[in-house]
């Protein structure tokens, strides 16, 4: 079982999987907040790549949040599978949206606070988390960044489970992982040091690398 030592050993392993991106104009490094940021911070670095975050809300059913049916992006971008959200109310949808709404607006404003908008048109995105379990979020962020304009969408997580594996690589242009175990359990189990992160971290990360 491969173990970090903290995010910033998974972002060096993570970049040097990435390597032959390192210096291509197109290439924008995206953290999904907030674990996934101080890896990503690390890829880019190595890659010479501009750091972004991609702030995504999952509209999760509301009796069972994990089971997602869509998610919301920046800028109005909302994806919806009609196959699931059929099943919802009208009234059910609206507040799940304006509950996601409300905290995908505040997490834009704390942390894009005097930059631009994510920009990603005929861009390479490349998604970084600090790992895959159910890989709904990141599924979701695919989404997002498709719709948003990605010409090529790269996820880069240093574990996952192999279910979530799979179901991003039929999503993703790539899916870079160095470690499906069978086995998988919790993100937190590969790291010795997995402390959460704090809004506070995200914005030293997005400003150190601006």
């Amino acid at each position: 079982m491969t173990t970090y030592r903290d995010r910033t050993d998974a972002g060096q392993v993570l970049a040097d999987r990435l390597s032959e991106l390192a210096g291509q104009p197109d290439v924008v490094v995206l953290g999904l907040v907030r674990g996934g940021v101080p890896v990503a911070r690390i890829v880019a670095e190595r890659l010479g790549a501009p750091l972004d975050v991609l702030v995504v809300r999952k509209l999760g059913m509301p009796w069972a949040p994990e089971l997602a049916y869509g998610a919301l992006g920046p800028d109005g971008v909302e994806v919806l599978n009609e196959q699931i959200a059929g099943g919802l109310s009208e009234s059910d949808r609206a507040e799940v949206r304006r509950r996601e709404q409300a905290e995908l607006d505040r997490r834009e404003s704390r942390y894009r606070a005097g930059r631009p908008p994510l920009d990603l048109n005929g861009r390479t995105a490349v998604i970084v988390d600090d790992g895959l379990a159910t890989g709904a979020t990141a599924r979701a962020a695919v989404q997002v960044a498709r719709h948003l304009g990605a010409a090529r969408v790269i996820v880069a997580v240093p574990v996952g489970s192999e279910q979530a594996y799979e179901m991003l690589a039929a999503e993703a242009d790539e899916v870079v992982c160095p470690d499906t175990p069978p086995d998988f359990g919790a993100v937190g189990a590969y790291y010795d040091d997995f402390r959460e992160i704090s809004d506070d971290e995200v914005v030293q990360a997005l400003t150190a690398t601006a």
